[in-house]
């Protein structure tokens, strides 16, 4: 009989998630090229928050068998990992008391500022208005539903 403890679902949970979405994100239709709709889906960055950042790393790395970097500044200390789909997932630490542990998919957009604008118009508050990291493009926070979704922009 397995026991499970918070932090082993937890484990269990993000390899799961890590799994399905880089299965998502390299399958394409009937086996034909991708179409427009599932290209409007692609996941640019995988934000995960957690306060034992190693734990999970590791936990990813023996699953998945990938590595993640050292902390990068540019990513708010998040150890970086790529994605199959060209995008990248990153494990950082709370960078506030009061930031609570988050999966955060950030969706690859062509147009941030419309896609900002549509979120709102479906009733989306807006948490992180478009902003510019410096050499990997623009990024997005809107809530909808009690559910931080990101947007990303090269």
């Amino acid at each position: 009989m397995t026991i499970w403890t918070p932090r082993s679902a937890l484990a269990l949970f993000l390899s799961f998630l890590a799994l399905t979405l880089g299965a998502c994100n390299s399958m394409t239709p009937m086996g034909n090229s991708p179409s427009p709709q599932s290209e409007a889906m692609l996941i640019q960055y995988l934000e995960i928050v957690t306060p034992d950042v190693n734990a999970t790393c590791e936990s990813l790395g023996q699953v998945h068998g990938v590595n993640f970097g050292e902390p990068d500044p540019g990513f708010g200390n998040a150890r970086i990992a790529e994605l199959r789909s060209g995008g990248r997932m990153g494990v950082r630490a709370p960078m506030r008391s009061d930031e609570a542990p988050v999966v955060r998919p950030y969706l690859l957009v062509e147009d941030i500022a419309a896609a900002v604008k549509a979120a709102e118009a479906a009733g989306a508050q807006v948490a992180i208005p478009p902003m510019e990291m410096p050499g990997h493009g623009k990024f997005a926070i809107y809530i909808l539903g009690g559910i931080e979704h990101g947007l990303w922009q090269h």
